[in-house]
């Protein structure tokens, strides 16, 4: 079978010269960037700096859901230890830490 394009001519009407189907594709680029990527990205980083900041003595949550106190801090890792107990202690990457709490805050209402 034989097939021969169809030409459609651009609109006379038409401000933007055939690139009418390209600016809404751009506004939906720009739009999921301030709503979906830009928020993540600074939440990221806000997670970094509060990982960065971890210290001796503060209260951990874990993303195990275990909530514990940082017995040990090494400079030269990435792992922190935890006490759960008086009688355990574990060790944990600094990267699954989901809330990290000073010492004296108190703990978050969640409803």
């Amino acid at each position: 079978m034989l097939m021969i394009p169809a030409f459609v001519p651009a609109q006379a009407g038409d401000p933007f010269g055939g690139l009418g189907v390209l600016f809404p594709m751009l506004l939906m680029v720009v739009i999921f960037y301030f709503l979906l990527i830009r928020p993540q990205q600074q939440r990221a980083k806000e997670h970094q700096e509060m990982i960065a900041k971890v210290r001796r003595g503060d209260t951990v949550v874990t993303s195990g859901g275990f909530v514990g106190r940082v017995t040990k801090v090494p400079d030269s890792s990435d792992e922190v230890e935890v006490e759960l107990s008086e009688q355990m202690k574990v060790r944990v990457l600094k990267s699954t830490l989901m809330d990290v709490r000073s010492k004296g805050e108190p703990v978050k209402d969640q409803s």
